[in-house]
């Protein structure tokens, strides 16, 4: 595939598919339908703008391509007849608040009649286009589970015959946690992929954050979303310091700062409230001290220790405790960090999360304990599943094996 296409390509998944999927499920009434249409689009795309270049507008292509598919898999598939609908469509009226077809598909997949964990599920594997295997990993939890568990939601939104369309404004409170959360972990998704060979996924963490963006525009007076914008653009400003020129990760403390995007950290910057009380608030909050350091050793931890207390306290996960004692280390010192990520590790939902292990060996190596360091590492690298962090993890795990002197970090 020329670079061009591969281009064309990637900029339309970012920016049209959920576009073309809320589009195409208005005509099938059934989102699996929809969902292997869209597919289906973006197959045909490759050969037919290698063959006759890129159109003029490449939305307007997919959702044709796709409409048509859908057309021609329901003319031949006499079971979608007669199976009962998916989603049971209807067309935005003109109070709808939310004009934006991507955040009416984001609020149908978050619908309360599902678990928090299941709205969350399937509404990174519908509209974000996540496999099961990628959003096990966020959950913890083997991919067989988290498959049954997108499954499960499918099947109770066509029993119930929930609506497409944006709730109404009293019942926007119950879904909007889901959506925040939904947007978050797909960031995440770009941030440090699960897969693959390159640290980041820029095209991903551009999408996430244009979907946090248009419901900012939309809800401009909701602290959490607010939040979860500025910790967004507080983090992707240093995603061009975060590997180095061979694409090996480079660590916060070793960052150069003159790197980081200033544009997206003064946006950032300006949405941080003093006193943040939702999760996605206080993590913009801490990003926010990170930001604020013009050099590592200025990082003020005791306020970062403070700020994941209070994340703990309203939103407890095993993820930000591990978080909180590798800050907690910087201000106690790396024996006690080891003491307090070990009373973690009999956490079993951190069982299978590399971060442990490397959180680890990073304390070790800072003790001068480097085989055990070693060792740690090398368990990292086994769990991680991403190339360039596996290649980090190893090249540090023959570093301290080999007697060699530690590399700060």
């Amino acid at each position: 595939m020329s670079p061009d296409v591969d281009d064309a390509l990637a900029r339309a998944y970012r920016r049209e598919w959920a576009q073309v999927l809320a589009t195409v499920v208005r005509l099938t009434r059934d989102l699996d339908a929809a969902q292997d249409a869209v597919q289906e689009a973006f197959a045909a795309a490759v050969p037919a703008w290698r063959a006759n270049g890129v159109p003029a507008n490449p939305g307007a292509w997919l959702t044709t391509t796709a409409r048509r598919k859908a057309v021609s898999a329901r003319r031949h598939v006499d079971a979608v007849q007669s199976r009962l609908p998916l989603l049971m469509v209807d067309e935005p009226g003109p109070a709808d608040p939310f004009p934006d077809d991507r955040l009416r598909l984001l609020f149908t997949c978050c619908h309360p009649a599902l678990d928090l964990a299941a709205r969350v599920a399937l509404t990174l594997n519908v509209v974000c286009g996540l496999p099961t295997a990628d959003i096990g990993r966020i959950f913890l939890v083997p991919e067989s589970t988290m498959a049954a568990r997108v499954t499960r939601a499918k099947r109770k939104i066509r029993a119930a015959g929930i609506p497409y369309r944006v709730p109404a404004p009293d019942e926007i409170a119950d879904r909007l946690p889901s959506v925040l959360a939904t947007i978050y972990l797909f960031f995440v998704q770009g941030h440090t992929p699960p897969r693959g060979e390159e640290l980041t996924a820029a095209g991903v963490t551009a999408r996430a954050l244009d979907l946090s963006r248009v419901l900012a525009a939309l809800l401009p007076g909701e602290p959490e979303v607010r939040g979860l914008l500025a910790l967004l653009l507080l983090t992707e400003a240093r995603r061009p310091a975060r590997v180095d020129p061979s694409g090996a990760p480079v660590l916060l403390a070793d960052q150069d700062r003159a790197r980081w995007d200033r544009r997206l950290i003064v946006e950032g910057l300006a949405l941080v409230r003093p006193e943040p009380r939702g999760p996605y608030a206080i993590q913009a909050a801490i990003a926010a001290v990170h930001a604020l350091a013009p050099r590592a050793a200025d990082t003020d931890w005791a306020a970062i220790v403070r700020l994941y207390d209070d994340l703990l306290a309203v939103h407890p996960s095993p993820v930000a405790a591990l978080a909180r004692t590798m800050a907690y280390a910087e201000v106690a010192g790396p024996s006690a960090g080891l003491a307090a990520v070990d009373l973690l590790a009999a956490d079993s939902r951190l069982a299978g999360y590399h971060v442990l292990p490397a959180a680890r060996a990073d304390l070790l190596r800072r003790l001068g304990r480097s085989v055990e360091s070693a060792q740690e590492y090398a368990r990292a690298a086994e769990l991680a599943g991403n190339a360039a962090e596996r290649a980090y993890l190893l090249a540090r795990a023959a570093e301290h094996g080999n007697g060699s002197p530690p590399r700060l970090s």
